[in-house]
């Protein structure tokens, strides 16, 4: 498995590049003279977002998990080039050192094992082992993971504005909503 660990990073945030309706999200951790970008998709940002206020909110109890001001607000940065996409996400809060863990892998790793090859024996593709899981794991603080959330949810809501019947995203020449039984609002 290649991994890559920041623990703790100088850097986590979540960014996007492109215009609203077709912005790339990205993930990006840096420290130690080291800068990994791996892309998702918006919804898993989001999720993630609540995911790690749900879990701080549950076990941070008697820690500081106030982010001071208003956090990163920097852009990504440069050369954004994603290491891989991002498939599987794992949460988890660390009791002994009261950190947040959190895991980015290309792959589900339950899903991988060493005897998943590559290829069909019986059609004569020789077989060959996949790629390992690639993995990104960073170790945050209660603040920081707090505040990585706050921008989470920023970056999310940054796009295009919700429609009010159906919550789809709105396009500039609208779109055809489900609520409305088709029609263009």
């Amino acid at each position: 498995m290649a991994s890559t660990v920041f623990d703790p990073p100088e850097r986590f945030v979540a960014g996007t590049v492109g215009p609203p309706g077709g912005r790339t999200f990205f993930l990006q951790a840096s420290g130690g003279g080291r800068l990994v970008s791996v892309s998702l998709e918006k919804l898993q940002v989001s999720v993630l977002a609540d995911r790690v206020n749900d879990l701080l909110d549950a076990h941070a109890e008697g820690t500081a998990t106030e982010p001071v001001g208003d956090g990163d607000t920097a852009p990504l940065a440069t050369p954004i080039e994603d290491e891989f996409r991002v498939d599987t996400l794992a949460l988890a809060w660390d009791p002994t050192r009261r950190v947040v863990v959190i895991e980015c892998h290309d792959q589900d790793p339950e899903e991988t094992d060493e005897a998943d090859l590559a290829g069909d024996p019986e059609a004569g593709e020789p077989t060959a082992p996949r790629s390992p899981v690639q993995t990104l794991r960073v170790v945050l603080s209660p603040q920081a993971a707090r505040a990585f959330a706050r921008r989470c949810a920023r970056v999310v809501s940054a796009g295009r504005p919700s429609c009010p019947f159906c919550g789809q995203p709105l396009d500039p020449t609208g779109h055809i909503c489900p609520r409305a039984n088709g029609y263009r609002r």
